[in-house]
């Protein structure tokens, strides 16, 4: 059963009420739109080492796209309930949409929001080492999903309107948690367990800022869409029901609120390292309600913080770098036992669990017989206060904080899983501590620096344009 939101109506209602900033002619326009992606019944479910299948729908998944147009330069962005994102469906759905609306492929962003609770993403064609034949429901959502993307930039194209940007940044810092525990054997622990009487203290930091852009109609201050971004691992719900996670929460309290044809494009900030989950609370948090409490939380949130937006203008810009990053070695041998252990291991206990993470780590690494990653780093910024960050993985948190530290606008949204994903990118520092994400990891250490590096470079190139424009 789905949460019932339309208790919050009213009250929201009342909140978003507040005076918005008198609007001023800027020469931008914008349009948004959502296309639903749910596949079908029976799909594999992503997120997990084992095996699931969806048996039903507790609310759809959407491809959500914002088109923003200045002076001649048009970008989009499209943000998708998924676990990932693919370079392969990225570029097909990019092509799909410089054709048919002119926008050129480096002026599309896309991005996941790593929601387990939707349908694995399987390659077309299939890898050689591929542990899994996927079924028809799987084969038929990737066919079809380059379309869907690309009709949700055209829809949201088609609406463009004279449009008013307004930017705000609140903060939330109780539904964040970093999962990583320096440990009292001195380890570092992952996910130690709720009332761990081992636990010593956090390895790391949260990400509090909930960054926020709202476009609304100049002529008839109609609400158009909402990027909202915020740092925390999406996976609340689990079990094998379809669900967006928390950002249906969001959507649809945000919706009540602000209005019926808005468009909320959920990002996720850097949290490869943070979770849900508050160790010091003994409560069970999973499902359905824990997803709908932290949404509740997250778009209260955002309404607290409307009567902050101030509006944003200028320079429109677009800019992207490849970066390669490099690949552990693996031997012949490990190679050999990562297969058995895939074809013979469950993950029942924490230690064959650690076996599987490192064998399908294996055998991914080996696939690329050596050839290193090849990502796309992109800014896209609006004037000389406002910049998205897009990075192709699971982003450690310090390295999110550290960019926007070091960049020279006023609010910059960091958004992961964008373009493709890598997997884990853990911190230098992480790497020599171990646990989960460091086992999981593809790249090695010092790709995440590289990343940041590349895209400071991209950030102070379109700075110093805005501040000339």
């Amino acid at each position: 059963m789905k949460p019932r939101l339309e208790f919050f109506g009213p009250l929201l209602l009342l909140i978003a009420a507040q005076a918005i900033p008198a609007l001023a002619a800027g020469g931008l326009r914008a349009g948004a739109a959502m296309v639903e992606i749910t596949p079908e019944l029976g799909v594999p479910m992503a997120g997990y080492y084992h095996a699931r299948g969806a048996s039903a729908v507790h609310d759809d998944l959407y491809a959500r796209a914002l088109v923003i147009e200045r002076n001649g330069i048009t970008v989009a962005m499209v943000t998708l309930d998924l676990i990932s994102t693919r370079r392969g469906f990225v570029e097909e759905a990019r092509a799909l949409v410089e054709e048919r609306m002119g926008i050129p492929r480096a002026h599309v962003m896309i991005s996941a929001t790593h929601a387990h609770t939707g349908p694995v993403l399987t390659r077309i064609p299939q890898p050689a080492h591929a542990r899994d034949e996927p079924n028809e429901a799987a084969l038929a959502f990737m066919r079809g999903l380059p379309e869907k993307i690309a009709q949700s930039v055209a829809n949201a194209h088609a609406a463009l309107v004279d449009a008013e940007a307004l930017a705000a940044t609140g903060e939330e810092s109780s539904i964040a948690f970093n999962r990583r525990f320096h440990m009292r054997d001195g380890s570092v622990g992952w996910n130690p367990g709720k009332l761990n009487p081992n636990i010593l203290k956090p390895a790391g930091p949260i990400d509090p800022e909930v960054p926020f852009v709202f476009f609304q109609d100049a002529v008839r201050e109609r609400p158009l869409g909402i990027c909202v971004n915020y740092a925390v691992h999406l996976d609340n719900v689990g079990g094998d029901e379809i669900s967006a996670d928390l950002p249906y929460t969001v959507t649809e309290l945000l919706r009540q609120a602000i209005g019926e044809d808005l468009v909320t494009l959920y990002t996720s900030g850097a949290c490869g390292d943070l979770n849900h989950v508050d160790v010091t609370w003994k409560t069970r948090q999973k499902g359905h309600e824990n997803a709908a409490r932290m949404g509740t939380i997250l778009a209260a949130e955002v309404l607290k913080t409307w009567p902050k937006l101030e509006i944003v203008d200028g320079l429109l810009q677009a800019k992207s770098q490849r970066v390669k990053l490099s690949i552990p070695e693996v031997s012949a041998t490990a190679v050999e036992r990562a297969k058995e252990i895939v074809r013979t291991t469950n993950d029942r206990t924490r230690s064959s669990f650690m076996q599987l993470v490192n064998a399908h780590k294996t055998l991914d690494v080996a696939a690329r017989e050596g050839e290193p990653f090849d990502v796309e780093v992109q800014v896209m910024t609006l004037g000389d206060s406002l910049a998205w960050v897009a990075l192709p993985g699971e982003i450690f948190v310090e390295l999110g904080l550290d960019l926007k530290m070091a960049s020279p606008f006023g609010q910059t949204m960091v958004v992961e899983l964008a373009n493709d994903s890598i997997g884990y990118v853990p911190t230098s520092r992480a790497y020599r501590q171990g646990a989960y994400e460091v086992v999981s990891a593809r790249c090695v250490r010092g790709s995440g620096e590289q990343l940041v590096e590349a895209a400071l470079e991209l950030l102070e190139a379109s700075f110093a344009e805005s501040s000339k424009s």
